[in-house]
């Protein structure tokens, strides 16, 4: 229950789905078809970029794929990826003929799968397997005359950092194993203005005005603590939005400016910052939400294609990230 005017949650899954089927070549086989290997070519890829934004990815062109296969260019340090748990990515293929953007879920927002083979794809599955939130991974193959450059980042799925205590009188927000946050509301008549509560601190950026969030969250009535909403649900992705611009209800577009991503953070938000005024149900409820902030960022309008290496070099692929790239194991898909 985001907006002030809600969208139906299937119009929303269909976003992240939407992306994540061009992103995976469900029109075009070039995930399916990719095969790890210990070394991806004898040609260099080099990736770079700041955190959060389209990796800038350097090689000769036309590239040639000697060895197909995959290469971790960040090992990354958060909790490993799970066989049938949630998995968030961000992808960005090259054809490495020209450089010339394939697909990229910077356009809109990252990928939402069920971490198994079905999901991505075997060897897709096999090139992640092991991997941790913070990865990241190139990963090189030919899809007929099309020489394939793929970077696979690896996102939170739940929020971690730091617990905050909450000031007494607060609902009370008790956690599942996997992460689903569950919430207990006091016998007390609601507060009359926004309460913004964090209750796990995490390590990333700050939310900024005008960028695209993705969540997942939870919303509860305060009148008899009731669920009325909830991207906790089996099967149902995170939600992603444009936060500042008034797509969202008040109390988020206040309420998540500046909180850090990574974090979880509980809005209690009275009626005249949520849907007070229109024709929901809702109007005349104080809710509350507890959101888990799982990535942000500027939405990516137009895609330069990357530019090319030196020809003649003869370093393994992926070399070029930093010192601490590792290479994976040969893996029989």
């Amino acid at each position: 229950m985001l907006f002030r005017r809600p969208r139906p949650l299937a119009t929303l899954v269909a976003a992240v789905v939407g992306v994540a089927l061009a992103v995976t070549g469900c029109s075009s086989p070039l995930v399916d078809e990719l095969t790890p290997s210990s070394a991806p070519s004898q040609v260099p890829v080099e990736v770079s970029g700041p955190e959060g934004e389209p990796p800038v990815v350097e090689y000769p062109k036309p590239y040639q794929v000697v060895r197909s296969g995959s290469r971790t260019l960040r090992p990354g340090a958060g909790e490993q990826l799970e066989d049938g748990g949630p998995a968030l990515l961000h992808m960005y293929a090259e054809d490495g003929r020209d450089g010339s953007v394939i697909s990229s879920t910077y356009l809109d927002a990252p990928a939402w799968y069920t971490f198994d083979a079905e999901s991505l794809g075997q060897n897709l599955y096999e090139s992640l397997r092991g991997k941790r939130v913070g990865a990241r991974v190139l990963v090189v193959e030919q899809d007929g005359d099309v020489p394939v450059v793929l970077v696979v980042d690896v996102l939170p799925t739940r929020a971690s950092g730091t617990l905050v205590d909450t000031q007494e009188g607060q609902p009370q927000v008790l956690r599942d194993p996997d992460g689903t946050p569950s919430v207990r509301v006091p016998d007390t008549e609601p507060p009359g203005e926004l309460v913004v509560q964090p209750l796990v601190r995490g390590s990333g950026p700050q939310v900024d005005i005008g960028q695209v969030v993705t969540v997942r969250y939870v919303a509860v009535r305060w009148s008899d603590g009731s669920v009325v909403d909830s991207s906790w649900d089996p099967g149902v992705a995170p939600q992603s939005a444009t936060i500042g611009i008034g797509r969202l209800v008040e109390g988020w577009d206040q309420g998540l400016l500046e909180q850090s991503v990574g974090s979880q953070v509980m809005l209690v938000v009275p009626p005249q910052l949520g849907y007070g005024g229109t024709g929901s149900e809702l109007a005349d409820e104080t809710l509350v939400y507890v959101v888990d902030i799982l990535d942000a960022r500027y939405q990516v309008t137009e895609e330069a294609p990357g530019k090319g290496a030196d020809e003649g070099a003869d370093e393994p692929a992926g070399d070029g990230e930093d010192a601490a790239a590792t290479e994976d194991r040969t893996t029989e898909g």
